[in-house]
């Protein structure tokens, strides 16, 4: 609206009131009964006019306030039909209904596109209400994450896993903290952090949870690459002396063979350095023998078998060993005709390993028993379980017991399970343990689509 003519409007209805008032008092003061009369008339008239010129005003800029209160932008106030200067207020209110719709765009392409975002990355992101419980945010990789379905407020984790619903929800975790969560018998190692942020006087939890599982499997071969290039590093400088001792040998006796008056062959030295050579390269045979076997498990060749089919080749393999120890070996199939599609003869030297640790495990305890399972789990993907009575695995070394080269037997290389597990990785899969001091050990073995 133009204010110069809004005021100029008020102005000439101002100066009618107070015309009018004046011819008033002129007729009171003069008796005069014309003049009180058409006064009278004349203020009414003015002050009329003035009222619903203001309220009209106000009538439209109410209505204006009415539509921003319950955030109606989408409305259209004429600007062909009235005054003139209401024509100039619709005016300006459609003009701030327009930018606001268009900051509105604005902030709906902003806040889709931020959406898009966080559904894309692989980081879970949860925010909640922390006074109601109810669910603000929930990105699909959480969800994925967790095995959740969608849900609205945080109860329902509360219900469905407590274990999970206590360390996201109950505990604060001020800086990044290496959490592993239980789910449906399965352990997922994860980095989480959270803060807490007010907003409209209600407090929000905002979690982000980051599957570190791959990254450790995959930092984990970078390493084993890293190590075997060290490892053969190590193997050459060991030959070194070795080669050394062996010219040295090598020379003596080819003087004494040129010069057997001058040059006397000492049988006692040659005895020892023979020695000294038979010893080192023994170490190194059994050195190079235990990396060589790590070294050699760079891709599979996989191929479609029933599992009964590897559960009776392995049967016939541990026969022997089993006998001796007195160990029962039990095989549970439920589905006959279950398959796996695996490299056999690696698979086979995984569940070797992991039943030769049982058998180990059950030592000194009374009626030993090894149990072998296959089936699917609640994702419908193959699984094979190896569940022993024995003595159990303490809960500090757990974390360790895939470790390359750490060992709890004396005479252990620390090389079995490791191995296990870069099989496990090659096949796209995991090796997880469950244990408990007195009870017995459970390895489970996931093959993924």
């Amino acid at each position: 609206m133009n204010s110069n003519s809004y005021r100029f409007s008020i102005f000439i209805r101002v100066m009618a009131v107070l015309i009018s008032l004046l011819v008033l008092a002129f007729g009171v003061s003069l008796q005069n009964t014309y003049a009180i009369v058409g006064g009278s008339v004349l203020s009414l008239i003015s002050v009329y006019y003035l009222y619903r010129f203001q309220v009209k005003r106000f009538v439209e800029m109410d209505d204006f306030f009415e539509s921003v209160k319950y955030r109606d932008f989408s409305r259209w106030f004429s600007e062909e039909h009235g005054p003139a200067d209401i024509r100039r207020l619709h005016s300006g209110f459609n003009l701030v209904n327009k930018t606001i719709k268009t900051i509105d765009q604005e902030r709906q392409a902003q806040l889709l596109y931020l959406q898009k975002i966080l559904e894309m990355v692989d980081v879970g992101i949860f925010a909640y209400n922390v006074e109601t419980g109810k669910v603000l945010w929930a990105n699909d990789s959480v969800l994925k994450m967790l095995n959740f379905p969608a849900f609205k407020n945080v109860s329902f984790v509360e219900k469905r896993s407590p274990k999970i619903y206590d360390e996201l929800f109950e505990t604060y975790h001020s800086n990044t903290t290496s959490a592993t969560l239980e789910m449906n018998r399965e352990k997922l190692k994860v980095l989480i952090t959270d803060t807490v942020f007010e907003m409209e006087a209600n407090s929000f939890k905002l979690i982000v949870i980051q599957n570190i599982e791959d990254t450790l499997n995959r930092n984990e071969s970078e390493a084993w690459k890293k190590l075997l290039s060290v490892m053969t590093h190590e193997i050459m400088n060991s030959i070194a002396p070795i080669s050394s001792l062996a010219e040295t040998l090598q020379l003596n006796i080819q003087n004494s063979i040129e010069n057997p008056s001058s040059e006397k062959l000492e049988l006692e030295d040659v005895n020892a350095g023979l020695r000294s050579i038979k010893k080192r390269s023994e170490g190194l045979m059994k050195f190079a023998k235990t990396y060589r076997t790590l070294n050699k498990v760079t891709h599979v060749n996989k191929e479609r078998i029933e599992a009964s089919s590897l559960f009776s080749s392995i049967h016939a393999l541990m026969k022997p060993s089993l006998e001796e120890k007195s160990v029962e070996l039990h095989f549970d199939l439920t589905d006959q005709k279950l398959i796996f599609e695996i490299d056999s003869y690696l698979i086979e030297q995984v569940l070797i390993n992991v039943i030769l640790n049982a058998i180990d495990a059950t030592e000194n305890v009374a009626n030993p028993q090894i149990t072998v399972s296959a089936g699917l789990n609640h994702k419908g993907i193959e699984q094979i379980r190896i569940m022993d009575n024995g003595k159990g695995i303490p809960a500090e070394i757990a974390d360790s017991i895939f470790i390359p080269f750490f060992s709890t037997k004396k005479t252990g290389s620390g090389i079995g399970l490791s191995l296990c597990k870069q099989i496990m990785t090659l096949h796209e899969g995991k090796i997880q343990l469950n244990s408990e001091v007195g009870v017995g050990t459970e390895v489970v073995l996931t093959f993924r689509n």
